[in-house]
């Protein structure tokens, strides 16, 4: 059997090389479908042996997607964003089942998609996202609605049709994905495009759950709860069987991020909603972290705790769960504790100037000056890059200290 990759693209010349080597390998053929690049994207693709057709844009991601289907021949297809990097463990799990191998307990035969964890590097809500980017290439499959656009529906409808089809998740991580970072977004304009794109669709279908939660999660990352608010009242109004349990679970955790500095016991509600949901724990990470802090906020702080690792526990990797344990453990009074999660959140993330910042308060409270002089300056170096004005706040902060100069000149912090 044959695998195809289809790729969408628009001036995605900075990542699209690093997308197609990464799939390249595992697929027999590569469909690039491009909708307007200036720059090199197309003879990228042509360099990677793509096959490369042009098509006009009409404001409709879905449409694109399905073109590009239109010219696969494969018997499975492959969808990967311009932004995205296959990891090596996930493309021979897929070529593995290409082959007619089972996965897990599955036999090949029984499986018409694969979902697949996505990292969302740099993404502010969310760690991971789970979405369906590999399935048999069939007719009745396509992709629905033009942001955000998936094929969910109608491999639902097709599986209603047929039930002894099968949709199984890849359980390690499959995807990094560069698109949500908030500087990507800022300085592509994709802010603006799917605001637009997701309100002209949803002025005609106004009940879209899906899209009611993806535009209010839009507005919260810049800053706008007060839009969000009634996009999530309206999709949670609707009956528990009209919304998939992720959506539900994705529509309670935005309403406690967009209620959580103006109504404290909603947002309360909404996470502990959240959590009960039936999706997989990765998914519910960022609930965790958030609700920790919440409950770290409120004075709750053995219930924190508890949020915290139980984040760790389903990720140990994951710097900021580690980071809110410190601090929590901090407010306690438990310093040892504190130092030892700052340090775990420093080797995972060694340029977390928050975590070098805390670290270095936990050593100063212990009397430990050499090594919290060590953390206040690597802090300080690092938002030297970032925010020059904190840094300098919190340079003007640390000889404020009482530390003698001498120390100070020596860790170049006077």
């Amino acid at each position: 059997m044959t695998i195809s990759l289809c790729v969408i693209v628009k001036d995605e010349a900075t990542t699209l090389g690093r997308t197609l080597e990464s799939a390249e390998a595992v697929v027999d053929e590569i469909i690039v479908v491009d909708t307007g690049s200036t720059d090199d994207t197309m003879a990228i693709a042509q360099a990677h042996g793509a096959k490369v057709h042009a098509i006009g844009w009409s404001q409709d991601f879905a449409a694109a997607r399905n073109a590009s289907l239109r010219y696969a021949t494969g018997d499975w297809v492959l969808v990967l964003d311009a932004d995205e990097v296959l990891q090596p463990e996930a493309a021979q799990a897929l070529r593995r089942l290409d082959q007619g191998q089972p996965l897990g307990d599955i036999p090949a035969q029984a499986i018409l998609a694969v979902t697949l964890f996505r990292l969302e590097v740099g993404a502010p809500q969310a760690p991971y996202t789970l979405i369906t980017r590999f399935f048999r290439r069939q007719p009745e499959i396509s992709f629905s609605r033009p942001y955000h656009e998936t094929v969910d529906d109608s491999i639902a409808a097709l599986q209603a049709q047929a039930p002894h089809w099968q949709v199984v998740s890849l359980a390690d991580v499959a995807l990094h994905h560069t698109g949500y970072a908030p500087e990507v977004v800022a300085q592509r304009g994709k802010f603006d495009r799917a605001r637009t794109i997701m309100e002209q669709y949803l002025a005609q279908h106004p009940d879209d759950g899906y899209l009611l939660n993806k535009l209010a999660a839009l507005y919260i990352e810049a800053d706008n709860p007060v839009a969000a608010l009634p996009l999530l009242d309206r999709a949670l109004a609707q009956p528990e069987s009209v919304l998939d349990p992720i959506t539900r679970y994705e529509l309670h955790y935005h309403r406690a991020l967009a209620q959580r500095q103006t109504n404290l016991d909603q947002a309360s509600q909404d996470y502990k909603a959240a959590l009960t949901q039936p999706v997989p724990p990765m998914l519910k990470l960022g609930a965790w972290v958030n609700f920790g802090s919440l409950q770290k906020a409120q004075g709750e702080l053995l219930d924190a705790i508890e949020l915290f690792q139980q984040a760790i526990a389903v990720d140990p990797n994951l710097a900021v769960a580690h980071f809110n344990l410190g601090a929590a453990q901090r407010a306690r009074g438990y310093l040892d504790e504190a130092i030892a999660a700052y340090r775990q959140a420093i080797a995972l993330q060694p340029d977390y100037p928050e975590a070098h910042q805390n670290l270095g308060v936990a050593l100063f409270k212990l009397g430990r000056l050499p090594e919290a002089l060590q953390s206040f300056r690597q802090a300080v170096q690092l938002y030297d890059r970032s925010d020059p004005a904190y840094a300098a706040s919190l340079r003007q902060g640390i000889r404020g200290l009482g530390i003698p100069p001498a120390m100070l000149a020596q860790a170049h912090l006077a």
